[in-house]
């Protein structure tokens, strides 16, 4: 039976690599971006279903469940990411930039996901999986992005108990460094790479198979007493101190 999936933040890094991989299981997928010449790049790319949204925005969420088909299967809140450059008012006080830029990595990475999932879960059916993507930044000098993930993981146990008898299971993977994206927007040193790759046990970065593959096992069958938890992928980074 074909599966119905949908990915916010679809046309790049792990959002990208996730939608591919369902595609690639013959599943039908729907992504979702800001902006539509990416989007329609992306889905013509991977021969999936693109919808323009901005998942910060309610109005364009609220469009969105109306595009779906009348069950969804798979939800992966892949939007988000570093605070960009949103500049605060030329007046702004420190504190008021400063407040901006907390408010843009709260929208960005922890309400993106909560209206998303709102607009669509009274489609899922039984045996559905809800998977948000965190990050290692929520327990470690994670600052705005940071508190945001975190705040995401704290959001995500009580939805499991919301969705949990319903068949519906909501998780969430910590990821640490994923090399091959541009979450760094070019600020990633080799110096850097180096001290980050030095913290996990295994010696290496984490790639977009990494990540794809633990989402796609927590959307199976075999995962279906997985729920509420958060999932560290990060080479064993985590618990280095």
């Amino acid at each position: 039976m074909t599966r119905s999936v949908l990915i916010t933040g679809g046309t790049s890094g792990i959002g990208r690599a996730v939608a591919a991989r369902f595609a690639a299981d013959q599943a039908e997928v729907f992504i979702t971006g800001r902006h539509a010449d990416s989007v329609e790049r992306t889905a013509k790319e991977l021969g999936v279903h693109g919808v323009v949204c901005d998942a910060t925005d309610p109005g364009q969420v609220a469009e969105l469940g109306v595009r779906l088909g009348e069950t969804l299967d798979v939800l992966v809140n892949a939007a988000g990411g570093l605070a960009g450059s949103e500049p605060a008012p030329a007046d702004a006080s420190p504190l008021e930039a400063l407040s901006v830029q907390w408010q843009v990595s709260l929208a960005q990475n922890l309400l993106s996901a909560v209206l998303t999932t709102a607009s669509v879960q009274d489609r899922f059916t039984s045996g559905g999986s809800i998977i948000s993507i965190g990050s290692i930044g929520a327990e470690r000098r994670g600052g705005s992005y940071g508190a945001a993930k975190a705040a995401l993981a704290a959001w995500n146990a009580s939805l499991s108990a919301e969705v949990g008898p319903r068949g519906i299971t909501s998780n969430v993977i910590s990821a640490g460094y994923v090399a091959g994206t541009d979450f760094f927007r070019g600020q990633m040193t080799d110096e850097r790479h180096s001290a980050l790759v030095h913290e996990t046990h295994n010696k290496r970065p984490g790639t977009l198979d990494d990540i794809t593959e633990t989402v796609y096992f927590l959307a199976s069958r075999g995962a279906r007493h997985i729920t509420g938890q958060t999932i560290h992928v990060n080479g064993g980074a985590f618990t280095t101190r």
